[in-house]
């Protein structure tokens, strides 16, 4: 079976590579952003420390509350991208974001962008699909790997507490599976 940590490896491996990805493709096809884009691209960074801390620390309590920590940015990032996919559905400029009151993922973004442009400078439309590969875009395959994660990191946090619990000398007397004699 394969060990909490290296879930945790695999997680902060495939975060990294879809930030690099998203810089490459960027950059290579000169795309345009919207801010939930790189919000999202800021949730993958955060994943991908997160994961790799757990990783790092899995034997101990703090990759335990490391990878809990993962989970809820992975979380966070289905919101993220599922409200993303929704305005992708919805008619032309019927909603999108960068209306006349930013909201506060708009406010990160742009401070954000002040201060490191080439990473998360955000120049488009949330509800544009500027890019479509397989016939979903970027905002669907995004969701696609934050619900991986999620799946992941709830697999890699139920495997480690099985584990510590085998570990456990008073195993039984903690979870009442087996009684006194």
């Amino acid at each position: 079976m394969l060990k909490p940590r290296y879930i945790w490896l695999g997680v902060a491996a495939v975060s990294a590579g879809l930030v690099a990805a998203s810089l490459v493709l960027t950059a290579w096809l000169k795309l345009n952003p919207c801010p939930l884009c790189i919000f999202q691209r800021l949730l993958f960074m955060i994943l991908s420390v997160l994961a790799l801390a757990a990783f790092l620390r899995s034997r101990r309590s703090a990759g335990r509350a490391t990878g809990v920590l993962a989970l809820l940015t992975a979380l966070s990032g289905v919101g993220v991208a599922a409200y993303q996919v929704w305005l992708q559905a919805q008619p032309a400029a019927m909603f999108t974001c960068g209306g006349a009151d930013p909201n506060l993922i708009e406010r990160v973004v742009d401070w954000l962008g002040q201060r490191v442009p080439s990473l998360f400078l955000a120049t488009g439309i949330c509800g544009d699909k500027e890019l479509v590969i397989l016939g979903y875009s970027l905002a669907v395959w995004s969701l696609a790997a934050f619900v991986a994660s999620v799946v992941a990191s709830v697999w890699a946090l139920l495997q480690g507490r099985r584990r510590l619990q085998r570990m456990c000398p008073f195993h039984t007397e903690i979870t009442g599976s087996q009684g006194h004699k």
